[in-house]
């Protein structure tokens, strides 16, 4: 997703509470550079290899990503930062804290997964839904394509209406639209092997959000990686699939905020 797709009301909830917000397209998506010189993937075939455990290459890595992200606040001339991401944006903020726990004052891991071995998958029926395309560059149908996604992935328990997920979407189109990113993008994902294993080692303070009717990425998911990060908490929303509507993100700021603040008190040591 583009840096666009971080709904207004979480932003300018973020900045009525005083916080400075900071967005940006990940590597191979929206406005950022595009590795299309890497070809295409064959997103099957290394889905295959990776449920058989197989290695899977990529032509860059979630780490890579992540010094991206760190690379953004070098240039902010940002010395710390709340860490915040959404699915594969939460195993770059994952990444982040490995990767540099300095710089991170907390992390926040929203609907991702620790990427282990084992855990629960999406259905034949959500990947064939994320992966497939639209029948044309058409805007009615690119809308077609987005509503019938989120109808498969979206909140169940806070329904968006059709209008409004067609708006996103020309939206969306209009300021960029790049399917190679994503597979590459996925490639990544399945390639980042020994993520899990390596969260033991996260201390910042952790927060981990995940809906209890993802079928994307499902609810154990997120019930591992809070396992496996030991200064985490856990918070489950109930009817909240693979999206952020505006009924989620008032539930999800019940606990972002004061998990921000805490995160502030403990890093200076106040009670």
């Amino acid at each position: 997703m583009q840096l666009i797709a971080w709904p207004m009301d979480l932003i300018q909830a973020l900045v009525d509470a005083g916080y400075r917000v900071v967005r940006f397209d990940n590597r191979d998506i929206g406005l950022s550079q595009h590795f299309d010189g890497a070809g295409v993937p064959n997103i099957l075939w290394a889905g295959l290899k990776a449920r058989l455990g197989l290695a899977v290459r990529s032509v860059y890595s979630l780490t890579d990503m992540a010094k991206d992200a760190i690379g953004v606040l070098d240039a902010l001339n940002i010395t710390k930062a709340h860490i915040v991401g959404v699915s594969m944006g939460g195993m770059i903020a994952q990444r982040v804290a490995l990767a540099a726990p300095q710089r991170c004052l907390s992390l926040t891991s929203i609907m991702s997964t620790s990427g282990a071995r084992g855990l629960p998958e999406a259905k034949p029926h959500v990947v064939r839904a994320l992966i497939s395309r639209p029948t044309s560059m058409d805007p009615q149908d690119i809308g077609d394509f987005y509503v019938k996604l989120i109808r498969v992935i979206g909140s169940p328990g806070f329904p968006v209406p059709e209008v409004e997920v067609r708006a996103r979407s020309a939206i969306a189109f209009k300021r960029s639209y790049h399917p190679q990113g994503v597979l590459r993008q996925m490639m990544a994902i399945m390639a980042d092997t020994r993520r899990a294993n390596e969260l033991k080692n996260v201390t910042v303070p952790t927060l981990v959000v995940h809906g209890t009717e993802d079928v994307l990425v499902p609810l154990a998911c997120g019930h591992d990686t809070a396992k496996r990060i030991s200064a985490s908490k856990f918070v489950p929303i109930e009817g909240m699939g693979h999206d952020l509507p505006p009924g989620v993100v008032k539930r999800l700021l019940v606990s972002l905020i004061p998990h921000f603040k805490a995160a502030s008190r403990s890093r200076v040591g106040l009670p």
